[in-house]
C-alpha cells in the first residue's frame, strides 16, 4: 500500500477542526432567522383576518349603499307579479349575500397570489362588481328594464368567467362563484319578466 492510503483515516468528532468566527456568525444568523420565522406566523393570521374583513366589507358596503340610494321603487310593490318573483327585501338580501360570497371568493384568489399571476381575474371581478352595482339604478330609478336585462346578461357572463378563472387558482373560490352565477341567472329571469 502506498503512503497516501496509509495516511487516510476516519475523522471522529474530536478530530474536526474548530469553528472559525465566520462560520460562527452563519450559525448565529441561522438561529436568529429560525427564531424570527417562529414569531412570524403569529402575525400572519391577524393580517389574514384584516385583509379578509376588508375584502368582504368593501363590496358589502358598496352594495348596501347602492340599495339605499337606488334600490327602491313603489311600482315594484304594486305591480302584479307571479309567485316566483321575490319581494324587494328578499331581492336585496340576496344581492348582499352574493356580494359577500364574491368578496370571499376574490379574497381566496388574492390570498394565493392569483391577482398578481393572473391580472385578468381582478379585472373580471371588478367588472362583475360594477355590473351588479349598475343594475339597481338602471332597473329601479331609471326604469330602463331592457338596459337592465343587458346588464344582467353582462353580469352573468362576467360571473361565469370569474368562476372559471377563479377555479383555476383556487377550486373553492370557483365553486363559491357558481352560487353567484345561479343568482345572476335568476335575476336575469326576474328582469326578463318585466321586459315581456
Amino acid at each position: 500500500m502506498d503512503s497516501a492510503t496509509q495516511e487516510l483515516k476516519h475523522r471522529t468528532k474530536d478530530d474536526q477542526p474548530p469553528i472559525t468566527a465566520q462560520e460562527n456568525d452563519v450559525v448565529t444568523n441561522n438561529t436568529k432567522s429560525t427564531t424570527t420565522d417562529q414569531k412570524r406566523p403569529r402575525s400572519l393570521p391577524k393580517r389574514g383576518i384584516q385583509s379578509l374583513s376588508v375584502g368582504i366589507a368593501v363590496p358589502l358596503a358598496l352594495t348596501l349603499a347602492n340599495i339605499s340610494l337606488f334600490g327602491w321603487n313603489r311600482s315594484y310593490h304594486t305591480i302584479h307579479k307571479p309567485f316566483w318573483v321575490p319581494p324587494l327585501w328578499a331581492l336585496h338580501l340576496t344581492c348582499l349575500s352574493s356580494a359577500f360570497v364574491m368578496g370571499l371568493s376574490a379574497w381566496l384568489v388574492w390570498a394565493e397570489g392569483g391577482f398578481h399571476k393572473t391580472p385578468g381575474a381582478l379585472g373580471l371581478y371588478l367588472a362583475q362588481l360594477g355590473l351588479s352595482l349598475a343594475w339597481d339604478p338602471i332597473f329601479f330609478k331609471m326604469g330602463a328594464v331592457k338596459v337592465g336585462l343587458l346588464v344582467c346578461l353582462g353580469q352573468m357572463a362576467t360571473t361565469w368567467s370569474c368562476s372559471r378563472m377563479f377555479g383555476r387558482i383556487n377550486r373553492t373560490a370557483g365553486d363559491l362563484v357558481k352560487l353567484c352565477l345561479i343568482w345572476a341567472g335568476f335575476l336575469t329571469l326576474v328582469n326578463l319578466y318585466f321586459v315581456v
